[in-house]
């Protein structure tokens, strides 16, 4: 970043521009006084919902905790909400990540996990990819013996444009080592997540 007005080699000035060409595309007078300053909120809003480009996941998963008597089974954080956007429309994809692990001697503040998840949200995203990446990150930083990642998410790009289908989420799963392998640990997490009951707070 070369200061605070410029980011990834792109002016402010010229990010505002391209919303006021996006307005007058639309059929909008960017100069009418309920738009005038809708470039400058676009592009603060945006520095907000793509932040994740800016975090390194990994990072928040460096410092762990290895004084937990001997403790060895599944932890599960459920319910985290997360605000994406798609990749192929750039609209929301709003949703609930949960997220569980087997540790092998070392276990991660729970408030670690919820920053990886929006870590990763916070960038244009495919749902299955978002998916991947948690777990992936987890597996690579804390080395469990197994991790299980599963999100179930609304998709406004499907329910504002297109096929207009309100109501309808998308769930998608990642399991590594212990928690793909052995039917009964991964059955333990998905009854700890209880994905039906949680669609209801989508």
């Amino acid at each position: 970043m070369h200061g605070k007005d410029e980011y990834n080699g792109v002016s402010r000035a010229h990010a505002e521009d391209a919303v006021r060409t996006l307005l007058r595309w639309a059929g909008e007078d960017p100069a009418r006084e309920g738009l005038i300053d809708t470039p400058r909120r676009v592009v603060k809003a945006y520095g907000d919902w793509f932040s994740g480009y800016k975090d390194d996941p990994e990072a928040y998963l460096a410092r762990t905790f290895e004084e937990v008597a001997g403790y060895d089974e599944l932890i599960v954080l459920r319910d985290i909400a997360f605000e994406s956007h798609c990749e192929h429309h750039m609209a929301p994809i709003i949703g609930r990540a949960h997220v569980g692990y087997l540790p092998s001697g070392r276990v991660v503040g729970v408030s670690k996990l919820a920053r990886v998840v929006d870590a990763y949200a916070r960038r244009f995203q495919v749902q299955e990819k978002l998916t991947a990446q948690i777990a992936d990150c987890i597996e690579r930083v804390l080395e469990p013996r197994g991790v299980a990642v599963v999100v179930d998410a609304q998709h406004q790009c499907m329910t504002t444009r297109g096929v207009h289908k309100r109501g309808v989420s998308m769930v998608t799963s990642a399991m590594r080592g212990a928690l793909r392998e052995d039917a009964r640990t991964r059955a333990e997490f998905l009854r700890f997540v209880d994905i039906d009951g949680a669609k209801n707070h989508v």
